[in-house]
């Protein structure tokens, strides 16, 4: 009996001793910080994770902060921000929260504390909504569903919070999906990877951005893991890409562009020089045309000339023959008269044929001239123009326009046999009627001069030669002046011909202007590529590279040192409830003596 009372005693004593040992050490911690004891600490820098529950449609629920310093100087401390209340994460002393203002003791190199926020905004406003078979449903009434799901993510800047972290930050967003329940899960900004037998899908979103994203998946009796979402500095520095091959692809575009408008201003000068060459053919073709007319239409006069000097001849002739020696005296004064009217019609035949070959000698040699001056294009330049990147209806008129010139130029060649020879001919004819012309007037000359008897035999006898030369020279005439006739035709359709050909250069040339015009244009909007491709690329990194931001706290920006802060968001998943049997009550476990009376101090 003795022995009971005396452990009831000690038992006693000890549950007196354990709370003044306890209250002894909190007491001590508060009237230490009040005397001054222990010395004022400091820490080197401090983080901040930031812990956020949102509901399955992304409102916010609750959130704390864990703060972690790294401490070099042990003892008190000071920290700020609107927490609801403190919680020591590192050891058992006591936290003072008063005014946004927490007071601790740090002894050890690392010192860690919770404090619980509420009402304190993120820097995202997140939302999350649900389709299912192309119906809207909460979360709620999708548990359990079957169907083609989408679940749609937007992420806005919320501007009730600290932009900093916004401008600054990126985020990542996974989502989780159990194969069993999910299958053909697809995405357009996201990726879908493997995380052992299930699937994960994730986004980034890169500081300053608002983004939207979209996942579609079969499911079966749904039921969905929490997203997460981690909220992380873009503070590394980014490597700026290697671009000099980029640069240099670009630099050989800008020189191969500047090369086809180089080349298509050649083509644009060769077309102009194509379409002037062309008409002066066509004005050189004109004159020719015009002569040609002219000389055909003086040939009827010609023939119709020659026809008469013909007839003279023949009558003259005749009369000699049958002329008697009383009426001779008479004949040949009449012969003479004759004679003389021949010399000198044959002497204006002869300076009408001469204006007419001077004349057609000047249409010819600018007609002669204007097919030289057509430029020659080898087949080689064709095949390189067919292949290349030349406007196709563009290379179709060229193509048809040297085609033409071809066709034209051969005409000519078959033909400049003829042309040629027209002035010999001309010259022929002319010197037929000059020396025509001589001999009548030498023979008048003789008449006057001579023995009436004696010479009128050997008049008589030339003049039948030479009625007879001149039946052969106005035989000639006549197919001359056909000659000139089929001529003037068939160069009718030749001088068609050029016209056209010079309607279409000059169209070509104007097409061909305006595509220099867009060549020089492209050419000068292109020579800059490289240095305006590089400026692009530095303007891409500094939007990405935020290498320079120096962290704020989130809670309060009268904290300092602040390393790094973090946010690590999660979503309520959507799953069934646990289920328990109605009336059934978990069975307490039976708490020991000690249990019971660590209880007494919680």
């Amino acid at each position: 009996m003795m022995k009971l009372k005396r452990l009831s005693a000690l038992m006693m004593a000890g549950v007196l001793v354990i709370p003044t040992t306890f209250a002894s050490a909190t007491t001590n911690d508060s009237s230490s910080e009040e005397n001054g004891s222990p010395k004022e600490g400091s820490y080197a820098e401090k983080s901040e994770v930031v812990y956020a529950n949102l509901n399955a449609n992304g409102e916010q629920k609750e959130m704390y902060v864990v703060n972690n310093f790294k401490v070099d100087q042990p003892g008190k401390m000071v920290d700020y921000g609107p927490y609801t209340n403190v919680e020591n994460l590192t050891n058992l002393k006591v936290m003072k929260l008063n005014d946004n203002q927490v007071k601790f003791n740090a002894s050890e190199d690392q010192f860690y504390y919770q404090g619980n926020l509420k009402g304190q905004a993120l820097p995202w406003d997140i939302k999350v909504s649900y389709k299912l078979n192309g119906q809207s449903l909460s979360p709620e009434e999708l548990l359990g569903k079957d169907g083609k799901l989408e679940i749609h993510i937007e992420t806005k800047e919320n501007e009730d919070a600290d932009s900093s972290f916004f401008e600054n930050y990126m985020l990542q967003i996974s989502l989780p999906f159990d194969s069993e329940i999910y299958q053909n899960i697809k995405t357009e900004k996201g990726m879908v990877a493997s995380s052992g037998k299930n699937k994960q899908v994730t986004f980034t979103v890169m500081p300053e951005k608002e983004e939207s994203f979209v996942v579609k998946a079969d499911v079966k009796d749904l039921e969905m893991e929490s997203i997460e979402i981690t909220g992380m500095p873009s503070s590394m520095s980014v490597d700026e890409p290697d671009s000099d091959e980029m640069t240099e692809d670009m630099k050989s575009l800008s020189d191969a562009t500047a090369e086809i408008n180089d080349g298509v201003g050649e083509l644009n000068d060769g077309i102009a020089e194509l379409n002037n060459g062309a008409k002066d053919l066509q004005e050189g073709s004109g004159e020719y045309k015009k002569g040609i007319h002219e000389l055909d239409n003086g040939s009827s006069d010609l023939i119709e000339g020659s026809k008469g000097i013909d007839t003279a001849l023949e009558d003259m002739s005749q009369s000699l023959q049958d002329g008697s020696d009383d009426n001779n005296s008479g004949n040949l004064a009449d012969l003479q008269n004759g004679l003389k009217e021949i010399a000198n019609g044959l002497k204006e035949t002869e300076d009408g044929l001469s204006d007419l070959k001077n004349n057609y000698s000047e249409a010819f040699s600018a007609l002669d001239q204007s097919i030289n001056k057509i430029p020659n294009i080898s087949p080689n330049d064709i095949q390189e123009l067919k292949q290349s990147e030349i406007n196709p209806e563009v290379k179709k008129k060229l193509v048809q326009s040297y085609e033409k010139t071809q066709e034209m130029k051969k005409t000519y060649a078959d033909n400049i046999k003829a042309f040629h020879a027209v002035e010999p001919t001309l010259n022929g004819v002319k010197e037929s009627l000059t020396e025509m012309r001589t001999n009548l007037e030498t023979m008048v000359k003789s008449l006057e001069n001579s023995n009436l008897n004696k010479s009128m035999k050997q008049l008589q006898q030339g003049l039948s030669e030479l009625s007879t030369k001149y039946k052969e020279f106005h035989s000639g005439l006549v197919d001359y002046t056909d000659g000139v006739s089929e001529l003037s035709s068939s160069y009718d359709k030749l001088h068609g011909g050029i016209t056209d050909l010079t309607d279409g250069t000059s169209e070509l040339e104007n097409g061909v202007s305006e595509l220099h015009e867009g060549t020089n244009e492209l050419a000068e909007s292109t020579s800059d590529l490289p240095d305006e491709m590089q400026n692009e690329i530095d303007n891409m990194m500094n939007e990405y590279d935020k290498s320079d931001f120096n962290p704020v706290s989130f809670v309060s920006s009268k904290n300092e040192k602040v390393s790094s802060v973090q946010f690590v968001i999660k979503t309520e998943s959507i799953k069934k409830d646990d289920e328990v049997e109605e009336n059934e009550q978990p069975e307490e476990e039976e708490k020991g003596f000690w249990d019971r009376l660590w209880d007494l101090f919680k």
